[in-house]
């Protein structure tokens, strides 16, 4: 599939995720949010550059379980918690932070 934002073509998965992460930038994100219907704020881009740079760091995306202590570490309990990263992310936190943040579909998602 391809995605157009401007003049910038993209080329996406079937579901939607960016092929080349190296492609990303805060412009795609709002566009790929906004297919999403997703309204994005500041809790969101804190996340979505948190999950970018634990992906660089790392070389590998974690699994939920995995995901939602990252963020507690970095971040403390308020928001290191599922039922705050599911409200920025309702349809599923580690799928959409991924998705939105330009990277690929974690292994541990259907």
């Amino acid at each position: 599939m391809v995605l157009m934002i401007g003049s910038q073509c993209l080329e996406t998965t079937d579901d939607g995720f960016l092929r080349d992460a190296g492609q990303w930038n805060q412009s795609v994100a709002e566009e790929l949010a906004r297919i999403e219907a997703l309204e994005l704020g500041e809790a969101h881009w804190e996340i979505l550059f948190f999950i970018r740079d634990y992906y660089q760091k790392f070389k590998h995306l974690p699994n939920a379980r995995m995901f939602v202590a990252a963020v507690r570490k970095q971040f403390g309990e308020e928001k290191g918690n599922s039922r705050y990263l599911q409200k920025l992310f309702p349809q599923g936190p580690l799928k959409y932070a991924c998705k939105i943040a330009g990277l690929p579909k974690p292994p541990t998602c259907l």
